[in-house]
């Protein structure tokens, strides 16, 4: 097909509505500030990987039950019995806001991102929170796996999230959460792993000037570094290698925290260009499919002044971007990070 006529048919195609998707369970705990967002229940066979449908619950759309600001969030996974079970079955959660932008591309915002090496997540309340409103609509999908001998049964993905109240005079910075990945712009976001030492990278603009306050990544197995850095003036905004358990598996990525007594985050801005580098080393000998993954996401907060933008449900990223995480074209459930 000429890319002309490709372009066209594209342009009209409207980006799926998310209020169509099903309700997940949201429910609030006044006392502890927390919000629990929860998707419906899946098996999991023992050794179920994650490329076929055993590990995706369905994509739901959830509404904020109270306004305030987000400060930290946990995944937990709940089988048929309400028994915590190990966090080496969640491959990635996502929680997305269809209605604003992400600071580098056209596409849906991520609010929130987590992986197995990701934990529980804080920032100090007082300083930094992500607004939110009541009733602002979200979007949560999930993908598991099982590498262990135990099938589990009725497997509820759960996401709390803490948060201030509103009305508070805290946190002091309104911030926003952006993401920046290797496979940008739009799709699955795992790539081949060639054998031996490889590198993948992506360059992209934020939309608005501000200041990155914290910041962390994702890598697959066999990554050994991660990177964020200033294209022009080669300044290294952050570097994290991941921490490894006993069997050689990634356990972490540390945080960036990148505020201290004399300074509130790292300044970026729409004059220079910025690149996530993922660095792996394959001793395998051998291709990996899908074995490659490189993100980083944290923390934003922009300048007096500067609004976060609105999406553009038209742009033809927009869409596309939006059919992958809602999985509502055929193959939109692969396996990689929407």
């Amino acid at each position: 097909m000429p890319v002309l006529q490709a372009l066209l048919l594209l342009s009209l195609v409207q980006a799926p509505d998310p209020a169509a998707l099903p309700r997940a369970i949201v429910s609030l705990d006044a006392e502890a500030r927390e919000i629990v967002i929860e998707l419906p229940p899946v098996d999991l066979p023992a050794h179920a990987g994650h490329h076929g449908e055993a590990g995706l619950p369905p994509v739901v759309r959830a509404e904020m039950p109270v306004a305030g600001a987000l400060y930290g969030f946990r995944v937990e996974m709940r089988d048929a019995g309400d028994r915590l079970l190990p966090e080496a079955l969640l491959h990635h959660f996502n929680l997305i806001d269809p209605n604003r932008r992400e600071l580098f591309l056209p596409i849906s915002r991520r609010v929130m991102a987590a992986g197995k090496e990701t934990g529980e997540q804080k920032l100090p309340w007082l300083f930094f929170g992500v607004p939110v409103q009541q009733g602002d609509l979200l979007v949560a999908n999930a993908m598991l796996h099982n590498p262990t001998d135990t099938g589990y049964q009725g497997v509820r993905t759960r996401l709390v999230l803490r948060y201030v109240p509103g009305g508070r005079p805290w946190p002091l910075f309104d911030g926003s959460p952006f993401q920046l990945d290797v496979a940008f712009p739009v799709g699955d976001k795992s790539f081949p792993l060639p054998p031996g030492k490889s590198t993948r990278s992506y360059e992209a603009r934020p939309t608005i000037p501000g200041k990155i306050v914290a910041v962390g990544g994702h890598m697959h197995e066999l990554g050994t570094r991660i990177e964020l850095t200033e294209v022009e003036t080669g300044r290294l905004l952050w570097s994290a290698e991941p921490e490894l358990g006993p069997d050689g598996m990634v356990e972490s990525v540390p945080i960036g925290k990148l505020w201290g007594l004399f300074k509130v985050g790292a300044p970026v801005g729409p004059n220079h260009t910025y690149r996530v580098t993922v660095y792996y080393d394959n001793t395998t000998g051998a291709n990996i499919d899908a074995g490659g993954m490189g993100v980083v996401g944290g923390l934003f907060v922009p300048q007096r002044g500067f609004d976060w933008p609105l999406a553009d449900k038209t742009d033809s990223l927009y869409v596309q971007d939006a059919i992958h995480y809602m999985r509502t074209a055929a193959g939109a459930h692969a396996h990689g990070h929407p």
